[in-house]
């Protein structure tokens, strides 16, 4: 029996290394869920505080968080990512930091 789509996400959000990003589609279609980014997104909304999970690490498909910025979740995501490394160009993250993986 195979595992909800939920934790499919999360085994496949927890996959992603330090110093790299991957987008919300690429989770959807490494999680046998492809074309459903948005169900990857509220799944990642839905965590509980304190999480262990890297949500930090899922961005959209222009590599950019998805969140607006100056706001809280904005902030919080972008201090976890240059804390691994992660550099920006503006709001955007280089491909050098697109965590390629296959399904």
């Amino acid at each position: 029996m195979q595992p909800e789509p939920a934790e499919r996400i999360w085994q496949v959000v927890a996959m992603i290394p330090d110093g790299r990003v991957a987008s919300y589609g690429q989770i959807a279609a490494l999680a046998g869920i492809p074309r459903h980014a948005r169900l990857v997104g509220r799944t990642l909304r839905a965590l509980p505080d304190g999480s262990k999970l890297p949500w930090h690490r899922v961005v959209n498909a222009s590599l950019k968080i998805s969140q607006r910025p100056g706001t809280g979740g904005h902030s919080e995501q972008k201090k976890r990512l240059v804390g691994e490394g992660v550099e920006f160009v503006g709001e955007r993250i280089p491909k050098a930091y697109r965590w390629e993986a296959s399904a």
